[in-house]
């Protein structure tokens, strides 16, 4: 075998050995984030929380509700109990990677069987395991013209 050759096959073996560049990141997140939803609307409790990374924080839309990742399962594992814990579709996402690629934040708006349409925004990390949810805010869509009507109660529920 000729040196040429040597250098060319040399180069196609470690070409071959590189890891795969052709994976999208934002098509990855999208796709747990629909996981993710739908773990819930199965009561698939291991694909729902296992999505998460064990610093994971949710935001409900109560103001007392701040959960870390523990709390949260505790909360929700009666709801895991049933065929379907909760329902939510997202119904438009947007996605951003930060300029290294290994952080990523989000929102959406969802519909919902349980309310009237939300939204949801969070923070994901890409982690030995692939991309995990740090952070998942759920938040109630409000058009600003009824705030006057609602903003008593939200004062009310507020201050408790």
């Amino acid at each position: 075998m000729n040196t040429i050759t040597r250098i060319l096959l040399s180069l196609v073996l470690f070409h071959c050995a590189l890891p795969a560049t052709d994976s999208d990141p934002v098509k990855e997140i999208d796709t747990l984030l629909t996981s993710w939803h739908r773990a819930a609307a199965v009561a698939d409790e291991a694909v729902y929380f296992g999505a998460m990374a064990d610093d994971f924080v949710f935001l409900g839309t109560d103001a007392g509700e701040r959960w870390n990742k523990k709390e949260f399962e505790a909360w929700s594992r009666k709801y895991f109990q049933r065929d379907s814990a909760w329902v939510f579709t997202s119904v438009k996402r947007y996605i951003t990677l930060s300029d290294d690629g290994r952080t990523a934040w989000f929102d959406e708006l969802l519909d919902s069987k349980s309310y009237w349409p939300t939204r949801g925004s969070g923070i994901l990390t890409l982690t030995d395991e692939g991309w995990k949810l740090r952070q998942y805010n759920m938040a109630f869509t409000i058009p600003n013209e009824s705030v006057g009507e609602i903003r008593p109660f939200i004062e009310k529920a507020f201050r408790k």
